[in-house]
């Protein structure tokens, strides 16, 4: 993990993750795939998916596409549980200087280090925020 690469990309998902009904936390993916890499960058999200909902301890998830729910945007999606359909996380992906960075927030109570340290690990990643 490193300081904050994007002021600006720290500084919008941590006010995503202001008080609402419940408390949560956040990460930035900066990946090394480029910006022809949609498939690849596919992947790596279904892969944080498992990661994810591994660490916050709810089970089997789905990924919900925000093309495919007039309540989102394209590039915005949502962890769901398979058994209830429950908030797992919320992503965005963002082509920033020609790479993607990838925005989750997600409910507090995850080891945002032992999280960190899994997702750094993963393919395409070049490196993690964590945004308490």
């Amino acid at each position: 993990m490193t300081d904050a690469i994007d002021q600006d990309i720290y500084e919008r998902t941590k006010a995503l993750l202001e008080p609402g009904e419940i408390e949560l936390v956040g990460m930035v993916v900066h990946t090394s795939l480029g910006g022809q890499e949609d498939l690849e960058m596919h992947e790596l999200t279904v892969d944080l998916n498992e990661v994810i909902a591994d660490h916050a301890g709810t089970g089997e998830s789905y990924i919900h596409a925000g093309n495919d729910d007039t309540d989102f945007s394209s590039n915005q999606f949502q962890g769901l549980t398979v058994e209830d359909e429950e908030f797992v996380w919320e992503c965005q992906q963002l082509l920033r200087e020609g790479t993607f960075d990838l925005v989750f927030y997600y409910e507090a109570g995850v080891d945002q280090d032992a999280l960190g340290a899994e997702v750094t690990a993963l393919d395409g990643v070049r490196d993690v925020t964590l945004v308490p």
